[in-house]
């Protein structure tokens, strides 16, 4: 498979596959499976394109495809992960990275930004430095006032005009995850569902759809060991009725991981999500709103 490569990042940083009619207020987004690469980024880092790629939710976006065909829309990066990473604040950031120092407001000491995986990433899924020198602030500045700002503004505006329609939001935040990662042996999942350990949304959402990934024969483990990131704690506000949960799908059930390319399980997962997200989105669309239900 080959990856688009642009010489800029001119293009919008972001797709809505939107339904003609929304009929859920379920919306799905994929963070981390944009695949243009900047001509710019590639020659600045020192690694070639394959190994940057490790960083890729690969496929995740496709394996949601018919999102907008059940009536609900679907919001994917066009950009990848390892030049700007939408899934954390909007400024944090490592300042070894930088050969300027950066100004009072970023965030330099989460442990994100220890784990080298800020904003603007400093390694790859493997663990290798992405860069061959260290960047200016105002590149870091440029990018995310221009493309993580902009991707932001859209989710929230797809999340409030759901909620317009609805009287609840629910996201659906979409990734995957290496082979190796949960638990040891036959312990490890197929699944990880992040609720932020119950707190980003009501327990029903979860709920449902733990039983229909078990009903596929998938295992489905709740918050461990991803319990959902920044965009899951952002917009996940239950009380408000706007929820939001992370599923984390393991990359080896649909794609090899060594060479990034798709299995025979791509078709398979891509039909056992179709199901999946056509039950879950005929629940949410026949669910009370959680206020109606508590003042009950």
């Amino acid at each position: 498979m080959t990856r688009k490569t642009k010489s800029n990042q001119a293009e919008p940083g972001f797709q809505i596959d939107a339904p003609r009619v929304q009929t859920s207020p379920v919306v799905f987004n994929s963070p981390h499976s944009g695949s243009v690469y900047d001509s710019t980024f590639q020659t600045s880092s020192r690694l070639d394109l394959h190994s940057l790629r490790r960083s890729e939710d690969c496929f995740v976006d496709e394996l949601f495809a018919t999102a907008s065909s059940l009536g609900a829309p679907l919001m994917k990066a066009r950009f990848p992960r390892a030049w700007l990473d939408v899934n954390r604040e909007p400024f944090e950031l490592d300042p070894d990275m930088f050969h300027d120092p950066l100004p009072p407001h970023v965030n330099t000491g989460s442990a994100r930004v220890a784990g080298g995986l800020g904003t603007i990433p400093r390694i790859v899924s493997e663990g290798e430095n992405i860069y061959q020198s260290t960047l200016s602030w105002s590149d870091a500045d440029r990018r995310i006032h221009q493309y993580y700002m902009p991707y932001h503004e859209a989710l929230r505006d797809l999340m409030t005009t759901t909620f317009k329609k609805f009287q609840t939001a629910i996201l659906v935040d979409c990734h995957s995850m290496p082979s190796i990662a949960g638990l040891s042996g036959s312990g490890r999942p197929d699944i990880v569902l992040g609720d932020r350990h119950g707190t980003s949304c009501s327990s029903w959402i979860v709920r449902q759809l733990e039983e229909q990934l078990r009903a596929h024969g998938l295992k489905v483990s709740r918050n461990r060991p991803y319990a959902g990131g920044f965009i899951t704690q952002k917009y996940g506000r239950p009380r408000e009725d706007f929820h939001a949960v992370q599923i984390e799908i393991n990359r080896s059930l649909y794609m090899n991981e060594k060479t990034l390319k798709k299995t025979r399980g791509f078709s398979r997962m891509q039909t056992l999500m179709l199901d999946v997200m056509s039950r879950f989105m005929a629940r949410a669309a026949d669910s009370t709103p959680p206020r109606s239900i508590a003042a009950e």
